[in-house]
């Protein structure tokens, strides 16, 4: 309990000396601090450190920078999804519903994304819209990319790898996302590894996902998680799920059946100091599941489509998920939609328990 106690004073001690060193600054900034998002009410953003060594400087809206300064519950959430997973306006249409999933769970959400070279972390209704809009004109920025969209002023839509280096540097403990990618088929000769797996390995966040799509290989995308120490449990089953399926083939490593036992695996992390995160694979729920059959025959007709067009690395994906929704005629697109909602209530509901523990260890 003191072990507790201690982390979670320096957890809320951390995040207020950003808070108070953020407020000096706005006091001395001409920019663009002072508006208000018509969405929240709010100021629409303030700053904070992402870290010693960072050139970028990165803005928390006040509404995140408060709620994290509050020990209360806050969820970050991509972006590319929004960008470069469905058309607009269904996607700006998802990624309000998917913010108001978290609301009425009782967390704040924390969309993030790189905007005119500003990494942010927590959006408001113009930016969103912005990115959705842009589609896949917007960059999509992995770590890698993050250096190159802000140096260059652009906006980019953040992947999982991203959004997790950005989660970290607010103090966000809690990701949702659709599913992680992962080592593709045949990545054992053509070293095709999404870059999921290294910041899963290296950065001490929890994504609550629906585990890795049917495209990949999900063996070994288990096997290099667990090569780089990453905590993965499933979230009610004994299975590691399929993203369009709950049964993969795989069993998962661990399991927890509820929103406590997943927030005392990430405080037990944090405690212990482990830098690695940790995925939460929830499966699809059961009633969207019933189109998984057709789901996967299309997934493998696309696959096949991929092979002939030379559709290789960070294409493969959005171009499968591209061509899936057209084969089942939008069916998958409403299983995915489903998904991520489902996801975001349940990481809402984690980031909550693990709110409340540290409030009680404090």
């Amino acid at each position: 309990m003191d072990d507790a106690r201690a982390t979670a004073r320096r957890r809320i001690a951390s995040v207020a000396s950003h808070v108070r060193a953020d407020a000096r600054r706005d006091d001395d900034d001409d920019d663009d601090d002072g508006r208000r998002d018509a969405h929240t009410g709010r100021r629409a953003s303030s700053s904070f450190s992402s870290s010693s060594r960072a050139s970028a400087r990165a803005r928390a809206s006040d509404e995140v920078r408060e709620a994290l300064a509050s020990n209360a519950p806050v969820v970050a959430l991509e972006s590319t999804i929004v960008a470069h997973g469905m058309p607009y306006p269904e996607n700006l249409r998802t990624a309000l519903e998917v913010e108001a999933t978290v609301r009425a769970a009782g967390a704040i959400p924390a969309t993030c994304a790189v905007v005119d070279g500003v990494p942010r972390v927590g959006l408001t209704r113009d930016e969103l819209e912005k990115i959705a809009r842009m589609g896949s004109a917007c960059v999509k920025a992995s770590r890698r990319d993050l250096g190159v969209a802000c140096g260059g002023g652009k906006t980019a839509a953040t992947t999982v790898s991203a959004t997790m280096v950005l989660a970290r540097a607010a103090g966000v403990d809690v990701f949702v996302t659709g599913g992680i990618g992962g080592v593709h088929k045949g990545g054992e000769n053509t070293m095709d590894v999404s870059a999921d797996l290294m910041e899963l390995g290296r950065t001490n966040v929890a994504v609550i996902c629906a585990g890795v799509k049917s495209i990949l290989d999900i063996g070994r995308t288990l096997e290099v998680l667990e090569t780089h120490g990453v905590t993965v449990c499933a979230y009610g089953t004994d299975e590691f799920p399929a993203f369009f399926t709950r049964k993969s083939g795989h069993k998962a490593p661990a399991r927890v059946d509820s929103a406590l036992e997943a927030a005392r695996v990430i405080e037990s992390n944090a405690r212990l100091n482990l830098e690695n995160g940790c995925v939460f694979a929830v499966p699809i729920p059961s009633e969207h599941e019933a189109l998984g059959a057709t789901i996967e025959a299309a997934i493998l007709r696309a696959l096949r489509e991929t092979v002939k067009k030379k559709i290789i690395g960070r294409d493969v994906t959005p171009y499968v998920l591209k061509r899936v929704a057209e084969l089942t005629r939008g069916e998958s697109l409403k299983a995915n939609i489903a998904l991520v909602k489902n996801n975001a209530k349940i990481g809402a509901e984690i980031a909550k328990e693990l709110a409340r523990l540290r409030r009680e260890g404090s």
